[in-house]
């Protein structure tokens, strides 16, 4: 997801990763993560206050739903700051903030699931990194992908890093990220498409040098 020549193809870049992707990323996130805290909240001895908790982001989900206004879950988000929920709020309202153009707010949204919640850290850390790198922002990507710390990662944040890496025409240390993800998701092909591409690139770029 790079290359691209103006601002309008970045925005639908990242329009279009996340209508790919977004529904995953809540269900997944609400389903799996969500599941989890469930089973904590139930084992805690202050069950009564975080029930309420779950049936009120339920209800702020299904009003979002109805309403396709973040409102409620922001609403949600402030008001339970605490819960493990929050974080799964903001990963709602970050993708509706990317489906109307407002990247300041989605960045905000996955920063605040990033503070809030080790459980959603990582996949919100992508997240960024992925806005960071549609908007030709490399420095801040990388810093963040330095961040995600779970193993089970590994093969996304090194894809990433080399997006970043490439766009910098960094080839050298993109082809070792390209390298390392495969290392972990040998069955990956867009990551060996992108990984043979470098040749052409580095031929691109000495080709342009010599002119």
């Amino acid at each position: 997801m790079i290359g691209y020549e103006t601002e309008e193809q970045q925005v639908q870049a990242i329009k279009q990763f996340w209508k790919d992707n977004g529904t995953a990323i809540i269900l997944g996130a609400v389903i799996g993560i969500g599941g989890l805290w469930g089973w904590r909240y139930y084992n805690d001895s202050t069950i009564a206050t975080k029930e309420a908790a779950s049936t009120e982001f339920n209800k702020s989900i299904e009003t979002f739903i109805d309403s396709e206004s973040p409102e409620s879950l922001n609403a949600f988000i402030e008001a339970n700051k605490d819960s493990g929920y929050a974080p799964l709020a903001a990963l709602v309202v970050a993708q509706e903030a990317i489906t109307n153009d407002d990247f300041e707010a989605a960045k905000a949204a996955l920063r605040q699931a990033i503070a809030n919640d080790e459980d959603v850290s990582n996949v919100a850390r992508i997240r960024l990194a992925n806005i960071h790198i549609e908007l030709a922002e490399y420095t801040q990507a990388l810093s963040i992908l330095d961040e995600v710390s779970a193993d089970a990662f590994s093969a996304q944040v090194n894809e990433l890093k080399g997006d970043a890496l490439l766009a910098q025409q960094d080839f050298d240390a993109a082809q070792t990220a390209y390298a390392a993800s495969l290392d972990d998701a040998p069955n990956n092909n867009n990551v060996k498409m992108k990984l043979d591409n470098i040749a052409y690139a580095k031929n691109k770029q000495v080709s342009t040098e010599s002119e």
